[in-house]
């Protein structure tokens, strides 16, 4: 507690981001600090585990100490740290628990453990406090593309999530194949600027009627395959065309299953969240289709429809999505022991706590 407001901090190492962040009453952020691996994982083209573990090992004591002096706190005046247990790769979500833990041990202060992808919806409660559980969220990243009932801060109903590869990971491999290296997502939204995105119309999965699950590896299939087949015709591509055209097909259906999920749903407003939600396309495209909604629902009479969108830096992987999670998870009294352990593969219905002994 400082000046009478609830600290806690947010620490945060699932993949190849060390971040630390203190937040002030759950929403105020007093510091962010971020230590990203992008640079030493470039060379290989994509995250190395056992490399990240080592730098998130080598990294946190440095990040620790910048995100309290950043926020003006000591750490007796932290009043609970939150540290992401799960899903992610073991060995960096061992890294962050580990640190976490001998924190608490040593200072006495409470731990919560956090579910990663709890952490990124409620990301969004950072820049938009009016946003209240239920409502509905798309949570789009390197390893996951779902759509959520979002019925509590800490109770959640995936109603919808990909068959196969998530919407990141299928962009990493178009971009890999264009030639545009790691990481792909923000290379291929930035190449798709210059391209027609009507040059290719490439195969767009919608599944069965009014499936509200994902499958992205036809399209990126079909991408891959029109790539090699020029190529041993000899043909020159339009690499920014290939992008463009890529990126309409995926966005197209993102968006027409997020419309699909408020349509059966019923809810007023879509959170946004997750890496790939900091796709400038994805985010014009799903507001035009929120504006529409919501311009239908004023003239019969009905209310707003919203979209929230967290700002790129919280749509990355950030210790203060973490510290937001940590907060409302305190506020309800889930505290973990300091048995805690990591669970890489963690669902988000089954959560932290109902594997808490």
């Amino acid at each position: 507690m400082k000046n009478g407001k609830h600290i806690t901090m947010g620490i945060e190492s699932s993949c190849d981001e060390t971040a630390i962040a203190v937040l002030a009453d759950g929403r105020e952020v007093l510091s962010n600090i971020i230590s990203s691996q992008i640079e030493i994982h470039k060379e290989y083209g994509g995250v190395v585990p056992e490399i990240a573990s080592r730098h998130h090992l080598k990294n946190i004591p440095f990040v620790f100490d910048q995100a309290l002096e950043e926020a003006g706190v000591s750490l007796a005046e932290v009043d609970e740290i939150g540290v992401t247990a799960g899903p992610g790769l073991a060995g960096a979500l061992l890294m962050g628990t580990a640190y976490a833990k001998a924190i608490c041990a040593a200072s006495g202060k409470p731990l919560v453990g956090v579910h990663h992808i709890q952490a990124h919806i409620l990301a969004n409660l950072l820049e938009h406090p009016e946003l209240e559980p239920p409502f509905l969220s798309l949570v789009v990243s390197g390893g996951h593309t779902i759509l959520v009932e979002v019925r509590g801060y800490n109770e959640f109903k995936v109603l919808g999530s990909t068959r196969d590869d998530a919407v990141g990971e299928a962009y990493d491999k178009v971009a890999r194949v264009i030639g545009l290296g790691y990481p792909g997502g923000p290379k291929v939204d930035k190449l798709a600027r210059e391209g027609n995105p009507h040059a290719h119309e490439f195969k767009r999965v919608y599944l069965e009627k009014d499936s509200l699950d994902f499958s992205f590896s036809g399209t990126k299939t079909a991408v891959i395959n029109y790539l090699h087949s020029e190529e041993q015709r000899g043909n020159e591509v339009n690499p920014a065309d290939v992008a463009a055209s890529f990126q309409e097909a995926v966005i197209e259906v993102l968006v027409n299953k997020a419309m699909t999920a408020l349509d059966i749903t019923g809810y007023k407003g879509l959170a946004l969240a997750g890496g790939v939600a900091s796709n400038s396309a994805l985010r014009a495209r799903l507001q035009a289709a929120i504006d529409e909604r919501s311009r239908k629902s004023v003239r019969k009479g009905g209310p707003e429809i919203r979209l929230w969108i967290p700002s790129p830096i919280f749509c990355t992987d950030n210790g203060a999505m973490v510290a937001v999670a940590a907060y409302e998870k305190a506020k309800l009294g889930l505290f973990t022991g300091l048995r805690l352990d990591v669970w890489p593969n963690l669902d988000l219905e089954t959560g932290l706590d109902k594997l808490e002994v």
